[in-house]
């Protein structure tokens, strides 16, 4: 009997063992997210003539310890994948899970979608109750990407937090459809307006290999990718797949190109992995997002965008002393 129940418990413990190693296996394919929970990196890797990373701003370090509680899962619910429209007027829904899309009311910030049609400029969506309408688009097919994003607009880069789907009007054609198998680079910020630094670099991946698997897979020529960013006509390289603050942007405008290249610094060739957006940095505004990144506005002061049911705390005022008559001594 002891024989029979020790075999059991081993037989338990190598499918427990076997199921662990396939998890790993299949999760360890593509490129994740390289940025620790709530950090940043510590010894800054850009530093050129004219740019340097430096770290987060403080309020958003500070945030950021609620906002990765979250791993949002997006879906796209219409258009379907494939699907050919018979209107160039379409509605979109989203799906998400596990994160909540909202707007502060007060502060006109919170956790959102960014949706890209083809390569365009993002559209944020606050409000899922709400459908997206596109209007007047051309006919032929179109490319619908989407991500979950922080209240200031870092996108989540957990598995699930991405989707995409391609979909046709009236007829299909040969543009806006990304291969499948290649990696495809979707640029996310900078991009508008803004009014204070550092000034946040970020981006998201699809179908690109970690580096850790780099020496395993020489024979992959996108195995030790890097994207290649473009600020003013001043270049620098980055090889790791994370959220980025940099200053020594220009008053006034500026232009930013990121590039997805192959292990021999050439561009991959595929829909969107080369992409240009042109910034306007006005120093000293007065907008949510600015007053943060300065540190104007702390962490305790604008919960609200990663909280919907924060609310802020009443400065508490000390009572004032009632002075008291000295009684004269005579």
């Amino acid at each position: 009997m002891n024989s029979r129940r020790t075999t059991a418990v081993t037989l338990l413990k190598l499918l427990i063992a076997l199921v662990l190693i396939l998890s790993l296996t299949s999760c360890g394919e593509k490129a994740v997210s390289q940025e620790p929970s709530a950090s940043f990196q510590q010894n800054p890797e850009i530093s050129t003539k004219q740019f340097s990373e430096v770290a987060p701003p403080i309020t958003v370090q500070e945030l950021r310890q609620t906002t990765d509680l979250y791993r949002p899962q997006v879906s796209i619910l219409s258009p379907k994948s494939e699907e050919i429209l018979q209107d160039n007027t379409v509605t979109v829904r989203f799906q998400v899970k596990d994160l909540p899309i909202y707007k502060d009311s007060k502060l006109n910030l919170g956790p959102h979608l960014q949706v890209i049609l083809d390569n365009q400029p993002d559209i944020e969506v606050y409000d899922l109750n709400q459908p997206l309408v596109l209007s007047n688009l051309p006919p032929g097919t179109h490319t619908l990407r989407v991500f979950a994003s922080r209240p200031w607009h870092e996108s989540y880069k957990n598995e699930g937090a991405y989707a995409q789907t391609t979909f046709h009007v009236f007829t299909k054609s040969d543009s806006n459809k990304p291969d499948p198998v290649l990696p495809l680079l979707t640029y996310n910020r900078p991009d508008g307006k803004y009014g204070a630094e550092p000034i946040l670099l970020d981006f998201y991946l699809t179908n690109a290999p970690l580096h850790l698997l780099a020496k395993d897979n020489p024979d992959n020529p996108f195995a030790d990718w890097r994207i290649r960013c473009t600020i003013n006509g001043e270049s620098f390289v980055l090889d790791r797949w994370q959220a980025v603050y940099l200053k020594g942007f220009k008053p006034g405008k500026n232009w930013v190109k990121l590039e997805f290249l192959d292990n021999q610094g050439s561009p991959v060739k595929n829909e969107f992995n080369s992409t240009v957006r042109l910034i306007t940095y006005e120093p000293k505004g007065k907008d949510t997002l600015s007053r943060i990144v300065r540190g104007e506005l702390s962490a305790d002061q604008v919960r609200s965008i990663v909280d919907p049911n924060y609310t802020t705390k009443p400065p508490t005022v000390e009572p004032t002393p009632i002075p008291t008559a000295t009684p004269t001594v005579e």
